[in-house]
């Protein structure tokens, strides 16, 4: 059963970013990035609440605000090898059995989108849970920034099992594209096993590490949402990122 004391959100979070470093520091009206987002877990409720960090100016920064956080080893490959090795630090105990890893980068997420995506694991059989939102513009069905999950969700059905993940998918794939949104929730035996899996060839060649979960026969709900956070990588995304939170638009 998911229940707050087993349940802990961790936020990787890395000062190296091309086109935006820096990036979790970023003000936001006098407030670090990587602080929203922090706050929103926190008002998500469903469990503690970790940032895991590759420097020590970021855990400077969530501490000040009275959060969490821990110092992980700076050269690791990827979010998710982040988040185990802040896992594998602060509970050695193993108290905590489902993991939800939010990305730093997205300042508007909901506390919704984060209690949706820990949901999809009320099911057993799933490895990992992740959220999806609809695309509504014909220009982000053709956006090879923007990864569609391939998953049989509709207005009435609300979780579904991913078959794929793509860039551009093809017509056999509408009428209807699912714009996927880079949360996800794992049981912990779940996210160990990720880890040391190797990349697999689809992952490599689509730039999308959930593929080698699937690849690997890993099962992935995809729950639908009703929106996409705003995920910040550029300059300009900041500054949208601060007019939404000005305008309380998220």
């Amino acid at each position: 059963m998911i229940e707050h004391q087993n349940t802990i959100v961790i936020i990787p979070a890395r000062m190296a970013s091309t086109r935006l470093p820096g990036k979790p520091l970023a003000d936001i009206h006098g407030v670090p990035m990587i602080v929203h987002v922090w706050k929103r877990a926190i008002e998500a409720n469903v469990g503690q609440v970790l940032v895991a960090c590759a420097e020590m100016e970021i855990a400077r920064a969530i501490k000040a605000h009275g959060g969490d956080a821990i110092v992980t080893e700076p050269s690791l490959a990827s979010g998710s090898d982040r988040i185990l090795a802040a896992l594998a630090l602060r509970d050695p105990e193993r108290r905590y059995r489902f993991i939800v890893n939010l990305q730093g980068d997205l300042p508007t997420v909901t506390p919704l989108d984060v209690q949706r995506c820990l949901g999809g694991l009320v099911n057993e059989t799933i490895d990992i849970s992740t959220i999806a939102a609809p695309i509504t513009e014909e220009a982000d069905v053709a956006n090879p920034n923007i990864v569609k999950a391939i998953a049989p969700l509709t207005d009435e059905r609300e979780v579904a099992f991913a078959r794929d993940f793509q860039r551009l998918p093809g017509p056999e794939f509408g009428p209807r594209y699912w714009h996927h949104i880079g949360i996800y929730a794992y049981r912990r035996e779940s996210l160990e096993r990720f880890v040391k899996l190797p990349q697999s060839a689809r992952e490599i060649e689509r730039r999308l590490e959930q593929m080698r979960a699937l690849d690997n026969g890993m099962s992935i709900a995809v729950v639908r949402v009703d929106s996409v956070p705003l995920g910040v990588d550029t300059p300009a995304d900041l500054e949208a990122a601060r007019q939404m939170l000005k305008a309380g638009r998220f």
